[in-house]
């Protein structure tokens, strides 16, 4: 399961454009910006947001619909890609309806027949597994919806595009991060794998064991997959591990940083520190960096891949084509999918502050209490 992509110069100019007219929107941030996580600041599980844009170059005939997963696998979804989108749909006049299915996959299919029935020209989601996702974008297509794949790929779907990061080369970031942490000794590794029903989860690992199988020096010991990203789920399994391995572990690659932080609370308990990956760059993930206990995240920033949507979006709703960078593989579909896909970013100590300054996260939040000091040494004001 391999993403394919071609690099075009042009979309890294349209996400500059978008950064700047969503700059001041980043509430934390993650597989993007805010981050990952397990909270989400202010939002309802099953919150939305309606209304018909104004402003911008003019009002857009069609509409827009928005499905955003859950509000627990990561706070991004409520904190960062949702204004950024509202934003977005506001300035190019276009009316549009953002609502969360809060992890239910009853509850998304409820809300993408609402949203198909209030006339929506164009649905993008985010799907909770690939045979929920796949009857929605079916119903979709059959009421002549163009369906938008955001962030995971609907195996056996039937989207017409995919806007996403390369989440091969996410877990190949991951791998070589844990590998740089541990060096070149012996050490015995663990993983934490995202949920089983979520394609990218799939990706993120094989990723990782692109880069730590040829690695010889390290003995998997154990690797298990968290359902539905739950952090209770994580923490559950990763001391199962622990207990199995009677402590004898030396790294935990741990797909994201809420998984990380299940883990890192596990080995506090036991009065360890070792090194633990993440993923989206999460305040929580942050600050774990800057105390040692994390020793990586990769910055997946949420307003350049809701940037990617809102302009994918947008033009399909105006009746145009939409511009894409590559192909997405999908094997249960047998087909490629046209896909905009962006690169991510490992986030060490040494920077910290990239995700500060690609608005990720703010300064206020992350710089809170005893973190002021190690901002001010990163370089974070």
């Amino acid at each position: 399961m391999r993403l394919k992509t071609t690099a075009v110069v042009g979309l890294l100019a349209v996400a500059s454009l978008w950064l700047a007219a969503c700059g001041g929107d980043s509430g934390g941030g993650a597989a993007g910006t805010t981050s990952s996580a397990a909270s989400s600041p202010g939002s309802s599980s099953a919150g939305g947001s309606t209304a018909a844009g104004a402003g911008g170059g003019g009002a857009v005939e069609g509409k827009i619909g928005v499905i955003l997963p859950d509000t627990k696998s990561s706070p991004r979804w409520e904190a960062a890609d949702r204004p950024a989108l509202e934003k977005a749909f506001q300035e190019a006049g276009v009316e549009y309806d953002i609502q969360n299915a809060g992890g239910d996959k009853g509850q998304m299919q409820t809300i993408a027949d609402q949203m198909i029935t209030s006339g929506v020209t164009v649905l993008a989601i985010v799907n909770l597994d690939n045979e929920s996702g796949a009857a929605i974008e079916r119903k979709a297509a059959q009421q002549g919806v163009k369906t938008i794949d955001y962030d995971r790929l609907t195996l056996g779907g039937v989207a017409d595009y995919y806007v996403s990061y390369d989440n091969t080369k996410v877990g190949e970031l991951q791998g070589q991060g844990l590998a740089d942490c541990l060096g070149d000794e012996p050490a015995n590794i663990v993983f934490l794998n995202g949920s089983p029903t979520d394609s990218n989860a799939t990706l993120f690992a094989e990723g990782a064991h692109n880069v730590l199988d040829p690695l010889t020096q390290y003995t998997q010991v154990a690797e298990q997959s968290v359902p539905e990203w739950d952090p209770d789920e994580a923490s559950t399994i990763f001391e199962q591990m622990f207990t199995q391995q009677a402590g004898a572990i030396d790294g935990v690659l741990a797909a994201n940083d809420t998984l990380g932080q299940a883990a890192i609370a596990i080995l506090k308990k036991n009065g360890l520190t070792i090194p633990v990956t993440g993923q989206d760059a999460s305040v929580q993930g942050l600050q774990n960096i800057m105390d040692g206990t994390q020793c990586m995240t990769v910055f997946k920033s949420a307003l350049k891949e809701s940037a990617a949507l809102s302009e994918l979006a947008i033009a399909l709703a105006s009746g145009e084509e939409g511009q894409t960078t590559g192909v997405a593989q999908d094997p249960e579909g047998d087909r490629e999918v046209p896909a905009i896909l962006l690169e991510p970013e490992a986030v060490t100590i040494d920077n910290v502050k990239d995700v500060v300054d690609g608005g990720g996260v703010t300064a206020a939040e992350l710089c809170t209490g005893a973190y002021a000091a190690k901002c001010a040494d990163a370089g974070i004001s």
